[in-house]
């Protein structure tokens, strides 16, 4: 990608990003961010695809380096399932106590929650890399049920922290920890015992 074509989508996400927190998803059209960005209405279709895959890359610039470094070390080393899923939730409950954190959270659980058919570029985005992480750790799993406990743990997790009926609602210490142990449980379990 060109420096043209590079400078060009951060104006887009930046305008993006600045209408989503004005007026929120429903409200942002395509043709909205392009005005806002100076561009050609159809900028967003051609470096992005759509509204969702634009809300993707936003995403994926602004939180994917949240935590990537520290899964890939995680993935690199020999953690255990706590660790992973604190590696998870602690970045989230930071953002959720924050205006701009919330609006992430809330695109994130609606994409995710939404199962919308995104092409997630960033490795921690897409699913594959959990569920050979998970059965790295928990010896005799299989990928299908590997898969299924993420999905629920995502569920989960985003329903709590990018719930957008919970509004300005931020997860107490208590909280947070409780749901860390909670959700390591379940991920946990040895085969023979879910």
């Amino acid at each position: 990608m060109g420096r043209a074509d590079t400078g060009t989508r951060e104006r887009i996400l930046t305008s993006a990003e600045r209408l989503l927190l004005e007026a929120g998803y429903d409200r942002v059209s395509v043709r909205a961010v392009c005005a806002a960005a100076g561009l050609n209405p159809a900028a967003v279709h051609y470096h992005f695809g759509s509204k969702e895959a634009l809300v993707a890359a936003l995403l994926e610039a602004r939180l994917g380096p949240l935590w990537q470094t520290t899964l890939d070390d995680l993935a690199a080393g020999s953690p255990d399932v706590r660790a992973v899923v604190a590696a998870l939730i602690a970045p989230l409950a930071e953002l959720a106590a924050d205006p701009t954190g919330r609006l992430y959270l809330h695109l994130l659980a609606r994409l995710v929650l939404g199962r919308r058919p995104v092409r997630w570029a960033a490795t921690w985005f897409r699913l594959d890399p959990w569920v050979a992480l998970l059965r790295d750790l928990v010896p005799g799993l299989d990928a299908a049920t590997a898969e299924r406990r993420w999905l629920l743990t995502f569920d989960l997790v985003l329903g709590q922290f990018g719930d957008p009926l919970a509004g300005d609602r931020v997860l107490s210490p208590a909280a947070v920890a409780a749901l860390t142990a909670f959700v390591s449980a379940g991920l946990a379990l040895s085969p023979e015992e879910e």
